[in-house]
């Protein structure tokens, strides 16, 4: 090889930018699967929350009827799969900072002054399997939300 025919080869800058583009491409493509595959998920995350939140306000409009609740919340999303899971339940308490709901007999007087009252707890979860195995993930996931109400 000659000397010019070396500085010609290291000189050269043909298809520098295709070469780059390969580089970039592939990690965007990366970046871009990443995006749909969890944007899927939170899409997913957000109607399981719909749906609990659909039992709920069955259970403050018509009052506690587990089944029905449990239809209401697997009808709420076109989800496959999804359920009411652990069942709605029923139980008496008064609000309290600390814990949420303190356990009570119902009509029983609070510590601030009001009556127990009746609370529904509405759960649902669906499992969700991710497009690509990701480092740190387990796959498939459960997506659950629990929403909690009172009733009279």
């Amino acid at each position: 090889m000659t000397r010019l025919q070396r500085h010609r080869l290291w000189t050269a800058q043909d298809g520098v930018g295709a070469i780059e583009f390969a580089f970039v491409a592939g990690i965007l493509s990366m970046l871009l699967l990443g995006i749909c595959d969890f944007g899927v998920g939170f899409w997913e995350k957000m109607q399981v929350g719909n749906a609990a939140r659909a039992g709920a306000e069955y259970a403050v409009k018509n009052g506690y009827n587990s089944a029905n609740i449990q239809t209401t919340v697997t009808n709420a999303t076109n989800l496959s799969g999804i359920q009411a899971s652990p069942t709605p339940a029923q139980t008496c308490g008064c609000p309290d900072v600390a814990t949420g709901i303190s356990p009570m007999t119902c009509g029983a007087p609070c510590p601030n002054g009001d009556t127990a009252g009746t609370y529904v707890t509405v759960n649902a979860r669906v499992s969700y399997s991710t497009l690509f195995a990701w480092p740190g993930l387990a796959n498939p996931m459960i997506l659950a939300s629990s929403v909690t109400v009172r009733t009279n």
